[in-house]
């Protein structure tokens, strides 16, 4: 495992301080995920994400989705079939599976659909208004005008 020295981070940023505790533990996590199901990050538009899974052979019941403190997790639980089967090859990977994917602040699960095997999680990054950038007015005082024909007179 490699540490990582974020000293010269810290130099010029504020509020970045939780980047090497989020780096651990997508460490850890990663180390310890199996790599089924395989599944697709990409990127739809400036702030719209898109998960992809393949899961053939599951339907929508035996799916569970959850969004929790920055985490999505994806559970697949296949019901035991009652009927026994002869396969001389099986390739087709039907288990029950556990995936969890750590979000970024402000990114929220909007949809899941499923279709062809293909499970669909739909992300959107939504900042908030206070955190949207701003425009600062700058306010400029104006010159006092002096009135030099009351000073002459006095």
């Amino acid at each position: 495992m490699r540490n990582f020295d974020f000293s010269p981070l810290y130099r010029s940023t504020i509020g970045f301080d939780h980047l090497s505790s989020l780096l651990d533990a997508v460490n850890r996590n990663d180390a310890s995920q199996p790599s089924y199901p395989p599944y697709n990050i990409e990127l739809i538009d400036k702030d719209k994400y898109q998960i992809t899974m393949a899961i053939a052979g599951f339907v929508e019941d035996e799916l569970e989705l959850q969004s929790e403190k920055q985490t999505l997790t994806v559970k697949g639980k296949k019901e035991a079939s009652e009927e026994t089967r002869n396969f001389l090859h099986q390739g087709i990977a039907a288990r029950n599976f556990e995936r969890r994917f750590q979000l970024a602040d402000h990114v929220e699960v909007v949809g899941a659909t499923l279709a062809n095997g293909l499970l669909h999680i739909d992300l959107v990054r939504v900042i908030p208004e206070a955190m949207r950038p701003k425009q600062i007015p700058i306010n400029a005082e104006k010159p006092k005008l002096v009135d030099l024909g009351k000073q002459s007179a006095a």
